[in-house]
């Protein structure tokens, strides 16, 4: 019997590796991977579609929905997750060293719809309570100039908001011309300037856990996403691909909890799944919809809120009816 031969593209992840290796395959389906960085694989598929599966980021996909756009199907699959606590970076000595310092500062983002600045804004309009019209926002790359939004956005009204194309947000972090950066990837001031920039927050662990307890938001950064030729073809194969996704991140767990190797070079792991697991319950990373429910409703609110997305979303408009269901026996 033959089966469908798809290409695949996503980022290096323990928790996907066996479907890249061959070691699960889904189900009448054998995969071509690509394993590529996530702004190459996220170019590609927001302007070419070049694969039949993808990883994508939420934020530029719940954007391409909103305005009409269905060349892209999701799956409630979701490689990378991270609070962004984390992703908040100063000039050490500078201005912002507090959280409530944001307000009336320039603030670099590598893009209005990236998803790390919209969990960041959400954050900092939400819990912070500072308006983003209080906030200068200057767009750019963070460590090359010349970047670029990768989608149509909305700029809410009253919101100061400035592309930069020709100096990197680094470079004005520490030439004090931007106060701070929002970003997934880190600012890189080279080795002569390592010390220049640092975290808002050192202690992120601690603040990020207690987000999660107050909030049950556990961010979602990336999906895996169909081209919508290829799922209206052979509709059968997102529900076999989640089950799949599903198992190549069963075995990765269990490598994370085997304390007869170490799988992974870093002390303790077994004991930093158990501890995750007390928090977040036995499946630490779960996909689906109903599981992520409070964390996608509170980020295409905000997203709807800063003009990523043209209307506000429902979860559900996310994904085809053949992922939100599952048989029981």
């Amino acid at each position: 019997m033959s089966r469908l031969t798809l290409s695949l593209a996503v980022s290096d992840y323990d928790h996907v590796r066996d479907l890249v290796t061959g070691r699960v395959q889904p189900e009448g389906i054998d995969l071509l991977p690509s394993v590529l960085n996530v702004e190459e694989i996220f170019y590609r598929t927001t302007h070419f579609q070049e694969w039949d599966i993808s990883e994508m980021s939420l934020g530029k996909y719940s954007s391409l929905r909103s305005q009409g756009d269905d060349r892209l199907v999701g799956l409630p699959v979701f490689p990378s997750r991270s609070f962004r606590h984390s992703s908040i970076y100063v000039r050490r000595g500078g201005p912002v060293q507090r959280p409530e310092d944001l307000r009336g500062k320039r603030i670099g983002i590598p893009e209005w719809a990236q998803t790390a600045a919209i969990y960041s804004r959400g954050w900092i309009a939400h819990s912070l309570c500072i308006p983003l019209s209080e906030i200068e926002w200057v767009q750019g790359g963070v460590n090359q100039a010349g970047r670029k939004e990768k989608v149509g956005v909305r700029v809410p009204e009253g919101v100061s908001y400035q592309p930069e194309l020709e100096h990197s947000l680094t470079s004005l972090l520490l030439d004090g011309k931007i106060d701070a950066v929002l970003s997934a990837r880190p600012p890189d001031p080279g080795a002569d300037r390592a010390g220049d920039i640092v975290r808002l927050f050192e202690d992120y662990p601690d603040i990020e856990r207690r987000y999660y307890e107050e909030t049950g938001i556990f961010p979602i950064m990336h999906l895996i996403v169909l081209r919508r030729d290829t799922f209206e073809r052979n509709r059968w194969i997102a529900a076999n691909l989640q089950k799949a996704f599903e198992e190549a991140k069963r075995n990765s767990l269990y490598r994370l909890r085997d304390i007869t190797c170490s799988h992974f070079p870093l002390p303790w792991m077994p004991a930093r799944i158990t501890e995750a697991q007390k928090m977040f319950g036995a499946d630490v990373w779960p996909y689906g919809l109903e599981q992520n429910r409070t964390t996608l409703e509170a980020f295409l609110g905000f997203g709807y809120e800063q003009g990523v997305c043209h209307r506000l979303l429902s979860p559900e408009e996310l994904f085809p009816a053949e992922t939100l269901s599952a048989v029981r026996v």
